[in-house]
């Protein structure tokens, strides 16, 4: 994994959604080789139940900038102390249908275990980059949007888990930029806008 890529990336910035939201992409330096932690959210709630994503959330009026939101809501859904955060870079903000711009921190973190701490997460998933650029447990998707129009969605299947959706999209950019990989130039299927998702 390297980061000169990722330092050199002049981030795209999202300033016109209603809410903003920040998430850190958690690296974890093992003996095997890199990983990349995730959350699965709780499936009770009412926004992506049952999802994998980045430990991360909503922007509160306290907060003094969006590195504060992501360190913040980290500590709470995880138990990472905002002083083990080792920041990198910042990955393109997203817009998500939720009507929110965020804005994805990649961090170095400690190989400890980490526990979740809050109603909104059910699980804590380390995943190795190996397995995640494995290009047998990657498949992708395009379709019509209700409000993006023409999309392409990614999949990644490792250890029972399946990352997708938004939190899919910054991984994409993330391994595109640190490792050899690469999006294929063509997705597996064309699908309409009403077939299930393959989660």
């Amino acid at each position: 994994m390297d980061f000169a890529g990722l330092r050199n990336h002049e981030p795209a910035v999202v300033d016109d959604q209603e809410r903003e939201a920040a998430v850190i992409a958690p690296i974890v330096d093992r003996e095997s080789g890199p990983h990349i932690l995730f959350t699965k959210r709780a499936d009770h709630l009412s926004d992506h139940p049952g999802q994998m994503s980045f430990p991360g959330g909503g922007r509160e009026p306290e907060d003094e900038n969006l590195e504060a939101t992501a360190k913040r809501e980290a500590n709470e859904e995880i138990g990472l102390e905002p002083h083990e955060v080792s920041l990198v870079s910042r990955l393109d903000d997203i817009r998500t249908i939720t009507r929110y711009s965020v804005r994805p921190f990649v961090a170095e973190i400690p190989d400890r275990t980490y526990v979740p701490g809050d109603g909104e997460v059910a699980e804590v998933a380390v995943l190795a980059v190996s397995d995640l650029t494995d290009a047998e447990n990657y498949q992708s998707e395009r379709r019509e949007h209700p409000h993006y129009g023409e999309i392409r969605l990614h999949y990644f299947y490792v250890d029972g888990y399946t990352v997708w959706g938004a939190t899919a999209r910054m991984l994409v950019q993330l391994l595109e930029l640190v490792t050899k990989w690469t999006v294929p130039p063509e997705p597996d299927r064309e699908v309409g806008p009403d077939a299930d998702y393959p989660v």
